[in-house]
């Protein structure tokens, strides 16, 4: 318990540094977000009007005790842009991306793990350097290069999933929440689900690669090391197979560090739907973050950048309670 709570002052403490340093960068960059809003001919009385209305006109620090009082409160402020309350958009935007971080996290684990298994099953053979030829490719290209490339292959040339938005407009969207896909399963609307899939599957596949890869490498290399433990030895003596040896003894172990870099690398994943979201034209908070920048959104930029700093630290918290949890030396330690 005790560890908890000095990890939940820390992460308020990271927050506030974040949203310290955020709001300082964001209005010492060049750009004035009231010029962009005005049309041409606007007088020296307009825009003096307007930064007043956003609180532009006073001093960085008042600025900062204003905006982090209403943050205290739950008032995330207005877009300049959208006019609208940012932290509804940016709720309304979070569940799309959420669920494409996390179908991304899946289809990595479920092609790194069997390749990880294959790996160090074969070690030492062909199939293993073939492996390792592929996670070197996988990694080598980013991952918004490989939404291009499918985006080509398979919205272009073989066009049998969406490439643009999150869901066909035609279909009606009977949804009380903004998590389609989750919600689509619990009301047995299949119909949903496979077109939120269709549309989610190249973006998803394009975040997971070089994950995938990742995991891959950790996971096999992991596997071989615990391979050579001499528990291992004794399974073999008991007449295990190569295989019953990796998924029942070696895999619980080694996956351990595995675990510790997929909650890692989750995060620069969710960092990494921005340009992907963008690319496919996918309505969440990372392509909501594009356009507030473009526009010199202050507040709207503020609140996704704290929100992003909320998941990082969320994921950190979890993956280290949950290693906590699956390492008994931690455990009772």
């Amino acid at each position: 318990m005790q560890r908890i709570l000095i990890r939940l002052l820390t992460m308020l403490i990271t927050l506030f540094g974040v949203a310290v340093v955020v709001f300082i960068v964001i209005r010492i960059a060049p750009g004035d977000p009231i010029a962009m809003m005005l049309p041409p001919g606007a007088t020296d009385a307009d825009i003096e009007r307007l930064r007043a209305l956003y609180g532009l006109d006073k001093s960085i620090p008042q600025q900062f005790f204003i905006w982090f009082s209403g943050i205290v409160q739950g008032d995330f402020g207005t877009s300049i842009s959208l006019r609208q309350d940012v932290l509804g958009l940016v709720l309304n935007r979070l569940p799309a991306t959420l669920e494409l971080s996390f179908t991304a996290l899946l289809m990595a684990v479920a092609i790194g793990g069997p390749l990880a298994i294959l790996g160090a099953r074969e070690r030492g053979t062909a199939i293993e350097a073939g492996i390792d030829v592929v996670n070197g490719a996988a990694l080598s290209i980013p991952d918004f290069l490989w939404g291009l490339v499918l985006i080509l292959a398979f919205g272009v040339l073989i066009p049998v999933f969406g490439i643009t938005g999150r869901v066909s407009p035609r279909l009606d969207l009977p949804f009380d929440t903004q998590f389609y896909l989750f919600e689509s399963i619990l009301r047995l609307r299949f119909d949903l689900t496979r077109d939120l899939l269709s549309h989610m599957f190249l973006p998803a596949l394009a975040l997971a690669l070089p994950l995938a890869a990742i995991i891959a490498q950790l996971l096999k290399q992991s596997l071989k090391e615990v391979l050579e433990l001499d528990y291992i030895v004794l399974a073999r003596v008991k007449g295990f197979s190569e295989t019953q040896v990796i998924l029942r003894e070696a895999l619980k172990n080694a996956a351990l560090p595995t675990l510790t870099l997929i909650g890692v690398q989750f995060t620069f994943l969710i960092g990494g739907t921005v340009i992907i979201e963008r690319l496919f034209s996918y309505e969440g908070l990372g392509n909501l973050a594009i356009d507030a920048v473009i526009n010199r959104d202050l507040p709207l930029i503020q609140g996704i950048v704290l929100v992003f700093a909320l998941l990082f630290i969320l994921v950190n918290l979890i993956v280290d309670l949950s290693y906590a949890l699956l390492n008994p030396r931690l455990r009772h330690g």
